[in-house]
């Protein structure tokens, strides 16, 4: 009867997985085609076009490897060889630090955009587009040094039963390695959580300021019988700070439910599912959240 159990939870927990990455991929998809049609077919390139069509490719390639992933962690493929179980694991950690970076230049760029003329940030309007590529070159480099552990210490270990491998998948654990690269690794993923959540959080404070003072003026306007109308910068603000809560709170959550766990050492597969599925919740959101703003995507999407 436990078994029986077991099994029905795994199967709702596997279903669960399976429609977030269905949604997550569908979306980010639609928001990644509609990036580059506007860009390069249209040539109405957008400010952030680049940063969120960016964003979009990280959280479709780490949708898919979580999807590999779970397949897996399922037992619904054949077992992993040592090769596969190293590259999965390390592309979908290596997409996650990009999503972490990416999403925090969003937030900074949009700050940018949205500051007065008279602000020290109106330098950096014209020169941040420019700048993008460079970003994106450092954010890879980065967070393949700070991910490169997870080459060395991911191992195939199918069938095998040790109190010193961590559980990831059917087929994939991690083993103990060497304490300097450990702590190199680990201080490394800590800076950049901490830096890049820190200045996301600077620069949706500042956004907030920002929309705050655009509101008392607005009041004004209205109390003079003038309409005004948001700009497509106050509209895009707004989204970027819903969608830096999402962020935060997702973050939150996965950091609450992965700490209060302990280590995962040959634990309840369903716990570690479960951690997933809310680690990998901002990939399906955050496509949602950002083709809200899109009049001509939902335009095209509702049904007359």
């Amino acid at each position: 009867m436990n078994r029986h159990h077991r099994f029905a939870s795994l199967l709702d927990i596997y279903n669960m997985f399976l429609f977030e990455v269905s949604v997550g991929i569908l979306a980010n998809t639609i928001l990644l085609l509609f990036r580059v049609h506007t860009s390069f077919v249209e040539h109405r390139p957008k400010p952030n076009d680049l940063t969120i069509g960016h964003l979009a490719l990280i959280h479709i390639v780490m949708l898919l490897a979580v999807g590999f992933i779970s397949t897996d962690m399922f037992g619904f493929k054949d077992v992993w060889d040592d090769i596969t179980c190293k590259s999965v694991i390390f592309l979908q950690r290596l997409m996650r630090g990009l999503s972490i970076c990416t999403t925090c230049l969003l937030s900074v760029l949009q700050a940018i955009t949205l500051s007065p003329r008279n602000s020290c940030l109106t330098k950096f309007k014209h020169k941040s587009a420019h700048h993008n590529q460079y970003c994106f070159l450092f954010f890879l480099g980065f967070n393949m040094f700070s991910s490169g552990h997870f080459l060395v210490s991911t191992v195939a270990t199918p069938n095998v039963t040790s109190q010193r491998l961590m559980f990831i998948t059917q087929s994939c654990s991690l083993q103990p390695i060497n304490h300097i690269l450990k702590n190199i690794s680990l201080t490394l993923m800590t800076f950049r959580d901490v830096s890049f959540i820190a200045l996301m959080a600077l620069s949706s404070g500042y956004m907030v300021i920002l929309l705050c003072r655009h509101t008392r003026q607005t009041r004004h306007l209205h109390s003079t019988r003038v309409s005004p109308k948001a700009s497509p910068e106050l509209r895009a603000s707004q989204t970027i700070l819903l969608l830096m809560s999402f962020f935060m709170v997702m973050y939150l959550l996965d950091y609450v439910i992965t700490s209060t766990s302990g280590e995962l050492w040959n634990s309840d597969p369903v716990h570690h599912c479960v951690q997933m599925l809310v680690s990998n919740g901002y990939a399906t959101l955050s496509p949602l959240v950002l083709i809200r703003n899109e009049k001509i995507i939902t335009r095209r999407l509702t049904p007359i």
